[in-house]
C-alpha cells in the first residue's frame, strides 16, 4: 500500500536535509516544553526527520484525511528501517494535525458530490483517476456497457465525465460547484404551438370532404383536426398530442400528399386515447384512426409515418431502430396493453408494417384484421375504405373477429380446413382404413393411416400379443410393413 506524503504542512528548516514537522501525538505522549513553545500550542510537538527520497515507496496526490498515519524517518531508536527504504514505526501511531484547508477540501468534495447527484451521477469516491461505470443517460445500452468515464480532481474543484458509447456521447463537467457544460448526443426536439404553426379551424370545404369519407364533425372536434393555409392550397392538419400538449403535426393536402413538421417528437397519432387502455388498435393512417372512432373504437392509434417496402432481416437495437422510434417513445403506453389489434393496410407494405410491429410488440399478444374482399381480385385496402363502402357495423365486425397473429410453428384448425373436409367426405380413398383381420372387430374399428391408436388394458392381459397379431394380419392382407419397438421383448437374430 503506498505511503502518503502530507501536503500543505508547515515545515520548519533545521539545517541541510532536516525539517521539523508540527504534529499531534497519540494520547499519553509527553510533549517537550521547548517544542510546544516553538509550535505555539501545547498539543503539538516538533518531529525531526530527514527528507530522503528512499524513505517512501511512492508519493500520492490524493487528499489525506486528518487521521491518516504518516511514517517519518527519525533519528531515534524508536524507529527502524527495513530493506527497500520502507520506514516502520515501532510504537504508537502519529496523526496529522487538523488544518484549516483540509476542512475546506472536505466541504468542496461534499458540494461536488451533491452536484454530481443532481445530474444523475453516483461517484464511487475515487479521486485523481478515471472511474469506469454505467452511464446514467443511456444505461450502457442493451449490453449494459460500463462505457461512462468519470474523473474527479483531488482538490475537489473539478469533475469531468464522458460516455464513450457512440449512440450516447454524453459529456460534461463541474468546476467550482458549477455545471459549465453538458452535451448529450441526441436530436434537438422542437417545441411547437398552434399559433406558431398558424393552425386554424377547418373550413366548410374540408369538412364536406371528410364527411364524404365517413368522418363526422364530432370526431374531428374531439381529435382537434385543424387546417393550415399555404400560398396555393389549404392542408388538413392532424395534431399529435401527448397529455394534451401539441408535440407534432402532420399535414394532408388535397389531392393526397403528406408532410410533417420537422424535428418534432415522434409518437403515435391519438396517443392520449390509449393511456389507460388494455386493448389497443394500431392502424396505418390518421384517417383510419378517425374511421375506427366512427365504428366505436377510441382506443386506436396510428403510426406517424409510412410502411416499409419489406420486412427487415434482422431486428435492430432500440438505439438504432430509427424508423420505429415512435414505438420506443410510447413504450410506457404499450407495455400495459394485454391485446394489440394490428389493422394496417392490406397491401404489401402494410403487411410488412404489421410484421415489423408484431416483432417488436410481441406476437403472443398481437391480433390482426383480415380485410374483406371487394371483388374476385381485390380486397378493401384499409379501415376508411371499409367505413365508406360497407359502413360502421362492417368495420366493427372486422375488429371483433380479428384473429391471433400467426406464430411460426403454431396452427389453427382453419389452417387444415380443406384436409378435414376431405376426410369427412372420404375423398382421399383411405378414410375407411383396412381390416384388422378379425371380422367381429371390423364394424367397430379399422386401421386408418395417419390416425393414432392407443391400446390399453390391465397387466398381462395380452396387449402386446394382440398388437403383434394385428400387424401380422395387416401385412398378410395388404402388405403394409412396420417398425416395432417393444421394450419388454428382447431382440433376437434369426
Amino acid at each position: 500500500m503506498p505511503l502518503l506524503l502530507p501536503r500543505r504542512l508547515p515545515l520548519l528548516p533545521m539545517g541541510c536535509g532536516s525539517r521539523f514537522l508540527p504534529s499531534r501525538c497519540s494520547a499519553g505522549t509527553n510533549l517537550p516544553t521547548a517544542a510546544a513553545s516553538a509550535a505555539g500550542s501545547s498539543s503539538l510537538r516538533l518531529l525531526h526527520f530527514r527528507t530522503h527520497q528512499r524513505c517512501f515507496l511512492s508519493l500520492s496526490l490524493q487528499r489525506i484525511p486528518s487521521t491518516t498515519t504518516v511514517v517519518f524517518a527519525l533519528n531515534s531508536s524508536r524507529f527502524r528501517t527495513r530493506r527497500g527504504g520502507v520506514i516502520l514505526p515501532i510504537t504508537r501511531e502519529i496523526h496529522i494535525a487538523s488544518l484549516g484547508d483540509e476542512t475546506d477540501i472536505s466541504k468542496r468534495f461534499e458540494i461536488l458530490e451533491a452536484k454530481l447527484k443532481e445530474v444523475g451521477i453516483e461517484s464511487d469516491g475515487a479521486v485523481g483517476q478515471f472511474s469506469a461505470m454505467m452511464c446514467p443517460k443511456c444505461q450502457g445500452g442493451r449490453e449494459q456497457e460500463r462505457s461512462f468515464s468519470l474523473f474527479v480532481r483531488d482538490d475537489g474543484k473539478v469533475a469531468a465525465w464522458k460516455c464513450h458509447r457512440a449512440k450516447c456521447g454524453w459529456t460534461g463537467g463541474i468546476q467550482d460547484g458549477k455545471v459549465p457544460n453538458q452535451h448529450v448526443k441526441s436530436k434537438q426536439i422542437r417545441v411547437i404551438t398552434e399559433n406558431e404553426l398558424q393552425l386554424e379551424p377547418l373550413c366548410e370545404e374540408i369538412r364536406e370532404y371528410l364527411k364524404e369519407r365517413g368522418i363526422t364533425a364530432e370526431t374531428l372536434r374531439r381529435n382537434a383536426v385543424m387546417q393550415r393555409r399555404y400560398a396555393d392550397q389549404t392542408a388538413i392538419a392532424f395534431t399529435y398530442r401527448r397529455n394534451g400538449v401539441l408535440v407534432s403535426c402532420k399535414y394532408r393536402g388535397i389531392p393526397k400528399k403528406f408532410w410533417q413538421e420537422p424535428d418534432t417528437e415522434r409518437v403515435f397519432y391519438g396517443l392520449d386515447d390509449i393511456k389507460y387502455a388494455s386493448d389497443i388498435i394500431i392502424v396505418e393512417g390518421e384517417m383510419d384512426k378517425l374511421s375506427m372512432e366512427e365504428a366505436g373504437y377510441q382506443n386506436c392509434v396510428s403510426v406517424p409515418g409510412g410502411a416499409p417496402s419489406k420486412v427487415s432481416e434482422l431486428l435492430p437495437e432500440e438505439e438504432k431502430d430509427t424508423s420505429f422510434q415512435y414505438l420506443w417513445n410510447c413504450k410506457e403506453y404499450l407495455e400495459k396493453a394485454s391485446r394489440i389489434i394490428i389493422a394496417t393496410d392490406a397491401d404489401a407494405p402494410g403487411q410488412a408494417l404489421a410484421e415489423e410491429l408484431a416483432r417488436r410488440l410481441g406476437k403472443e399478444r398481437c391480433w390482426r384484421v383480415n380485410w374483406p374482399n371487394k371483388s374476385d381480385t381485390e380486397v378493401y385496402k384499409d379501415a376508411n375504405e371499409v367505413l365508406m363502402y360497407k359502413g360502421k357495423d362492417a368495420l366493427k365486425e372486422l375488429i371483433e373477429t380479428a384473429e391471433l397473429y400467426p406464430i411460426r410453428g403454431l396452427f389453427s384448425f382453419r389452417s387444415f380446413s380443406s384436409e378435414i373436409d376431405d376426410y369427412y367426405h372420404c375423398r382421399s380413398g383411405n378414410e375407411q382404413g383396412v381390416s384388422t383381420g378379425w371380422r367381429a372387430l371390423n364394424s367397430l374399428y379399422n386401421v386408418v393411416p395417419g390416425e393414432l391408436t392407443v391400446i390399453t388394458g390391465v397387466p398381462n392381459s395380452g396387449k402386446s400379443e394382440w398388437i403383434d397379431a394385428l400387424l401380422c394380419n395387416i401385412n398378410e392382407a395388404v402388405g403394409w410393413t412396420f417398425a416395432l419397438c417393444s421394450m419388454e421383448n428382447k431382440a433376437s437374430i434369426c
